[in-house]
C-alpha cells in the first residue's frame, strides 16, 4: 500500500517540476513515481498536468511569457516518454481528437505546435499536419481520423482566407456539422471567426486549450 503522504509528496513534485522549468528534474520525479507504486496516469493527471494548468495561469496573467510556456511542453513530452511504457491501455483515455495544421501558403508554426503540445498534455488525441496545409488534406483527415474538433493557424493576413477555404470545404463535404472549428494566429480576431463560420478564435494557446476542453465536457 502506498504511503498517502509520500504519494502527495511525489505528486507535488510532478507539479512543481512543471511549474518550475525543471527540465533536469522531471525524469527522476516521473522514475520516483512509478518506484513509489503511483500509476503512470496519475503521475501525469495529478503532477505535471496540475502544474501545466498553473503555467497556464502564470502566462494568462503575464507573470510568464512564451519562452516558459514552450519550455513547460517540453518538459510535459520529457516525462512522458518516461511514463508511456507504465500506461495500461484501459488508463488511456483520450478527451477527443484534434487535427490541427497551419492554412496553405504559410509556413509559421511555433505558435501551432505550443497549442498542438498543449492539447496533448491536456489528454487530446492531436493530429498534427504541419504548415502549408490545403483546404483537401483537413477534409481528407477529418474524413480518416473522424476528430471532434479541426485546428488552423495563420499568421499572415493574406493567408487568412485559407481558413474560411477550409471551412467551405469541410461543409461541402458534409463535415461541418461533425466538428467544432478553432482559428488562431497574430492577425485572428472573434470578429473574423464569426464572419467565416468558425466556432472560435483564440487569442494564445493557453484560451485555445480552455475552449477546447470546455467543448469535451458538454
Amino acid at each position: 500500500m502506498i504511503d498517502l503522504k509520500k504519494e502527495a509528496e511525489i505528486l507535488a513534485k510532478l507539479r512543481d517540476v512543471v511549474v518550475d522549468m525543471d527540465y533536469e528534474g522531471v525524469s527522476s520525479a516521473c522514475k520516483e513515481a512509478i518506484e513509489t507504486g503511483i500509476p503512470a496516469y496519475r503521475a501525469v493527471s495529478e503532477g505535471m498536468a496540475k502544474g501545466m494548468e498553473i503555467v497556464g495561469e502564470k502566462y494568462e496573467s503575464s507573470e510568464y511569457f512564451l519562452a516558459e510556456l514552450i519550455m513547460a511542453g517540453e518538459i510535459m513530452k520529457k516525462g512522458m516518454k518516461v511514463l508511456q511504457p507504465y500506461f495500461r491501455s484501459d488508463e488511456v483515455r483520450k478527451k477527443g481528437k484534434v487535427v490541427i495544421g497551419t492554412v496553405r501558403r504559410d509556413l509559421h508554426d511555433i505558435g501551432k505546435n505550443i497549442f498542438s503540445s498543449l492539447l496533448s498534455a491536456a489528454g487530446f488525441e492531436v493530429m498534427d499536419f504541419g504548415v502549408d496545409v490545403p483546404a483537401e488534406k483537413f477534409v481528407d483527415a477529418v474524413r480518416q481520423y473522424d476528430p471532434d474538433i479541426v485546428a488552423m493557424s495563420a499568421l499572415l493576413s493574406t493567408t487568412m482566407p485559407e481558413m474560411e477555404n477550409v471551412i467551405k470545404a469541410l461543409e461541402d463535404a458534409k463535415f461541418r456539422e461533425k466538428v467544432k472549428v478553432i482559428i488562431g494566429g497574430a492577425p485572428i480576431t472573434r470578429e473574423y471567426a464569426k464572419k467565416i463560420g468558425a466556432d472560435f478564435a483564440a487569442k494564445n494557446a493557453v484560451e485555445g486549450v480552455n475552449i477546447c476542453n470546455s467543448w469535451m465536457s458538454r
